[in-house]
């Protein structure tokens, strides 16, 4: 924990800051400045190497940021309501807890045995913006870079919770560090293509840049960003008691049900969980922050893309498909639902098509028939879902094909800028590095597949296979993430591809998936924060260090929570046989466990091919393709139309993504609560929303996040239910019901 000349260069070197002129260039050398604006205007070219980064400070807020994310996020992943807790939450509040130690810690120098005459202190001096980085970076990895939790982790809940079968803990575990792991070792070795070059400038490091410089500068306000903060965090901390114990229904205020108690169609649409959610709102900062994450921090352009998007699916799409059309019977189903259903509208058996050997019983599953979805599942998921995919590519080809070529091409050949220069006075991380991570990790993943096939499921080829797709996707989604802001997912790619060669096995799919497409997602967030390294002048060693310790800790606590909540929590993930106020139907892992059955135990054949009741949605597929090439076409026909180029496709035809686990009154709250911070507040308080934004969001997360955990422990434990109509669910139990006439299922009415 040396905190002084561990990590310091050889030979600093720092640029003058008043050598930079007004205009913009630097009158000794116009190569200092970058060559990508937005750079330019953030990101100081001007580095410190004698500020300390192994502290003590360090250590322990990032050790601890890292293990409290992991384990709040993997605890609200079984919720109703998902929060997820990113690493603004920690890089707002360690700040002034990085203040506070440097404050009261003593100076005192002293040696330890073993080593030399090297002196050591608890307090180098003050709290300084690199310590604050690699804090952040720990709390990134704890909150598996803004997914919440590893990937991984569902497989162990399906099995467990919604098959009722087995996995040892060890399995479970060694699924999870490695494919959280895997795709850092090939990351590594792409730096210097993705990371180094000025012209890869990855938007997403900027926002961060810019959060980082705005905490540090020096504050003379009575209200400090760091008062500010405390008190949103009692606020929020108090109130969620209300809607998180005392009065639950303040969640989702679905006032049309009320209204309507006895009409399926009105609940259809009144309902914020199980329908339209039209006229739905919510109190309770958890259901709109679930899943979406905070917005606060999403720009004001990125809500209007998802807004357009999601009111054309949602609001336009699914309702004619509905009730105008009847498709698929789509009136037999709930119109808005995750679950599977057999031909009669109820809900499939999917236990009962699962052999002994944790495969599909044809016979059983002749029985009951094929498997139907809700109209939104099937279109807005899945049909929109695979015209996403295709449309990110051909988007991307046509409207940054020539950008990507250029700058990649600028990349390899052109002059190193000064940020990399700085860079140079750091010791690089060795190749070897690298290839021994990766090694060890395909070694440790290769004797997963092999002696513990009973329990993944996944044959050794399928490995090498799902590797090969994630190492070749990695280096073009990286330059499309480095230079538009947008990175297409190979999830849904990789679930069809295995389902197609190995169907009938549910948990190989997913395995496979998760290996092809997280190793992929892992390598590009890793670059990505070793680019806000880069920015910050971070050593890499440190940088490198501080992810994988960063990995494989909030692994093992996200597994170890969830392995706690999995075994005390009675019929958890079951929300038939859950009370109606229970928050753990965990919405997350029953969208996982049907993709488990759609392509893994039945097959995409018998869903989505010729076996199957929707083949059209593959139509999907050409029409996601085609529709960039329109706009492309337009722009190109009509270019003084400035507005043509801003229709991105890939974003408004992905706009729904997450639903479901996500519900619409999660997207509605999200939009509302977004348009007013980001449009209103942003447009006509610029200097508060500069100011408070940014702590506003964190303090509302920590709040929450603390009440929650408060009130599991306390009440939760204990089974001390409140149980009158404010802690009765939403009061739309007619919105999952059918509308078909004749359809007979518990708890409806029969038209």
């Amino acid at each position: 924990m040396s905190s002084l000349d561990v990590q310091a260069p050889p030979n600093p070197t720092t640029l003058d800051p008043e050598k930079l002129v007004k205009n913009g260039t630097n009158s000794d050398d116009a190569d200092d400045l970058s060559p990508i604006e937005e750079v330019r205007l953030i990101v100081t070219n001007t580095d410190d190497p004698t500020l300390p980064v192994w502290t003590f400070r360090m250590w322990f807020l990032g050790l601890l940021s890292c293990a409290l994310l992991s384990f709040l996020n993997q605890f609200f992943a079984y919720r109703t309501e998902q929060l997820v807790i990113t690493q603004i939450t920690v890089q707002v509040a360690a700040f002034p807890i990085g203040q506070f130690m440097a404050a009261v810690l003593p100076r005192t120098k002293f040696k330890l045995p073993g080593l030399g005459s090297r002196k050591f202190s608890l307090n180098p001096g003050p709290f300084n913006m690199k310590e604050h980085v690699l804090i952040s970076i720990f709390a990134n990895a704890g909150s598996a870079f803004g997914n919440g939790f590893a990937y991984a982790v569902s497989i162990v809940s399906i099995i467990k919770a919604f098959y009722g079968r087995s996995i040892s803990f060890l399995a479970g575990w060694l699924l999870i560090i490695t494919t959280q792991v895997l795709g850092y070792g090939w990351a590594g070795l792409l730096r210097k293509y993705v990371v180094e070059p000025a012209h890869m400038w990855w938007p997403n490091a900027l926002a961060q840049v810019s959060l980082f410089r705005a905490l540090h500068e020096k504050e003379d306000r009575r209200m400090t960003r760091a008062k500010f903060f405390l008190v949103v965090l009692i606020c929020s901390f108090s109130w969620y008691l209300v809607p998180g114990y005392l009065f639950p229904t303040l969640s989702s205020i679905s006032w049309v049900c009320w209204i309507f108690s006895n009409s399926v169609t009105a609940q259809q649409i009144g309902s914020g969980l199980n329908g339209l959610g039209l006229g739905a709102v919510t109190l309770d900062w958890a259901t709109v922050a679930s899943f979406l994450t905070s917005p606060l921090i999403s720009p004001f352009f990125a809500i209007v893309n998802i807004f357009v998007g999601y009111v054309l699916t949602m609001y336009v799409a699914v309702p004619i498909a509905y009730w105008g059309l009847d498709l698929y019977n789509a009136s037999r189903f709930p119109i808005f639902s995750s679950h599977l259903f057999t031909a009669q509208g109820q809900k499939y058996n999917i236990t009962a098509i699962v052999n002994d050997k944790f495969e599909i019983d044809l016979a059983k599953y002749e029985e009951q028939g094929r498997i139907n979805l809700s109209m939104f599942f099937a279109l807005g998921t899945y049909g929109f879902g695979f015209a996403t995919i295709a449309s990110t590519v051909t988007h991307v080809a046509l409207f940054y094909g020539r950008e990507i070529y250029e700058r990649y091409h600028a990349s390899y050949k052109g002059k190193e800028d000064i940020h990399t220069r700085l860079m140079r006075n750091y010791k690089d991380i060795p190749s070897w590095w690298f290839y021994i991570l990766l090694a060890a990790t395909f070694v440790v993943s290769l004797v997963l597949c092999i002696f513990l096939n009973d329990q993944v499921q996944m044959p050794w080829w399928g490995l090498l296979f799902a590797c090969a797709m994630a190492f070749l996707f990695t280096l073009p989604t990286s330059i499309i993430t480095a230079t538009t802001n947008q990175t297409p997912g190979l999830n849904i790619i990789t679930e069809y591809v295995m389902g197609l060669i190995y169907p009938g096995r549910p948990i190989a799919n997913v395995c496979f998936k998760t290996y092809g497409y997280m190793s992929m997602a892992q390598a590009v967030s890793f670059l990505n924060d070793f680019k806000l390294g880069h920015y910050m002048k971070i050593p890499p060693r440190a940088m490198f260090l501080v992810q994988f310790i960063g990995t494989v800790l909030a692994g093992t606590i996200n597994i170890a929570v969830a392995w706690w909540l999995l075994e005390s929590i009675e019929n958890i993930c079951q929300d038939n046989l859950l009370p109606a106020d229970s928050p753990w139907t965990c919405p997350s892992d029953r969208v996982y466990f049907d993709a488990s059955v759609i392509w893994g135990l039945v097959g995409p054949k018998r869903i989505f091919g010729s076996l199957g009741n929707y083949p059209a949605m593959n139509w999907f597929f050409v029409g996601g393709a085609l529709g960039p090439v329109i706009v492309w076409l337009l722009h190109r026909t009509f270019p003084k139309q400035s507005w043509i180029p801003l229709i991105n496709l890939p974003v408004l035809l992905g706009a729904t993504a997450m639903m479901p686990a996500a519900t619409p009154l999660n997207y509605n709250a999200w939009i509302i609560v977004g348009t007013i911070f980001n449009f209103f507040i942003f447009r006509y308080r610029k200097q508060w929303w500069q100011r408070y934004n940014y702590i506003l969001s964190a303090a509302l997360d920590a709040g929450v996040a603390f009440m929650a955990i408060l009130l599991y422990l306390s009440v939760g434990t204990e089974n001390r239910d409140l149980t009158w109509w404010g802690t009765d669910g939403e009061h739309c139990e007619l919105a999952t019901c059918p509308t078909a006439k004749g359809i007979a299922v518990g708890g409806c009415p029969v038209n």
